[in-house]
């Protein structure tokens, strides 16, 4: 069986994509080889209108705990195709599922892989922050310059899965422009802060993760850098994107760095978000039970 996850034009490694290939080969041991005839999707906005061309070879799909967003809505389920589970509501209610079917991003399973290594370096800032992809491509060094002066623990989506995991394990809070870096803090009990710093960041795929762990989604605004590139054109989210950005009624300019340096510095006034370890444990065990049946499936 075939394990499909998103990959970026550019190649680049991003986090939460690279979380399958780190992830699913431990919860799904000596199932995965170069056999195109069953495919298992796993994390990842995925669940759009390309998704059916992107793996058309597959006579069997496994659907386990993606979610919708980004490109076309898919109208249609074909019929090859099983969902064991989906990211939250709102990918539920789009694909006209059970809300049974709606139990979290698969992501929280990294709790049943990983355990946290306490940090040998005690001045190690305590704070993390992990932008968007994107952002970490486009203005890497400017925000890795802006953590150091804000005594910020930068934390580069691009890294390694086992580094990335590690460096948020050692943080007392981590400020997340990437999704997954939320989900992997929550599953790890880190409080997170939820930021954007430009319309590239979908809401509907915050929302719906959220709304999963019944947390709120109130994220920080923040201006963009001058090292961002312009908007509009390859942003996957269309001009959805920039609707929300709009929407929220904050209308950010670009600022300089030191306008920017205040805006992360206030941000440890916000109280940070942790979901409740009832719910935690609640959605967990939905997932591997989900996870079981899928295993009979494919035995």
């Amino acid at each position: 069986m075939q394990l499909y996850y998103y990959r970026r034009r550019d190649r680049q490694p991003n986090f939460g994509d690279e979380l399958n290939i780190w992830l699913w080969p431990k919860l799904l041991p000596n199932c995965f080889n170069d056999d195109s005839a069953a495919c298992f999707v796993g994390i990842g906005t995925v669940l759009n209108q390309r998704l059916p061309s992107r793996i058309a070879d597959a006579k069997q799909v496994f659907i386990f705990s993606s979610g919708v967003g980004y490109e076309t809505p898919l109208t249609k389920i074909p019929s090859h195709w099983q969902i064991f589970c989906v990211r939250g509501p709102r990918s539920a209610q789009q694909l006209g599922l059970s809300p049974n079917q709606a139990i979290t991003d698969g992501g929280v399973l990294v709790r049943q892989c990983f355990r946290s290594i306490p940090s040998e370096h005690s001045n190690q800032p305590r704070i993390g922050f992990m932008p968007h992809i994107h952002h970490a491509s486009s203005a890497q060094a400017a925000w890795a310059s802006l953590c150091q002066d804000a005594n910020l623990h930068y934390i580069d989506p691009r890294g390694s899965v086992d580094s990335i995991l590690t460096a948020i394990s050692q943080t007392e809070v981590l400020y997340a422009e990437a999704m997954h870096g939320a989900i992997v803090a929550d599953a790890l009990r880190v409080p997170w802060v939820p930021v954007i710093t430009s319309p590239r960041i979908l809401r509907f795929k915050w929302h719906d993760w959220c709304e999963s762990m019944q947390v709120p989604y109130q994220p920080q605004i923040l201006s963009p850098i001058p090292d961002y590139p312009r908007y509009g054109r390859g942003l996957r989210s269309g001009g959805r994107a920039l609707f929300h950005w709009f929407q929220s009624g904050a209308f950010p300019i670009v600022q300089q760095r030191d306008s920017i340096l205040k805006q992360l510095t206030r941000l440890a006034q916000v109280e940070p978000v942790l979901s409740q370890n009832k719910i935690l444990e609640q959605r967990t065990e939905s997932l591997l039970e989900a996870l079981a049946l899928l295993k009979q499936k494919i035995q």
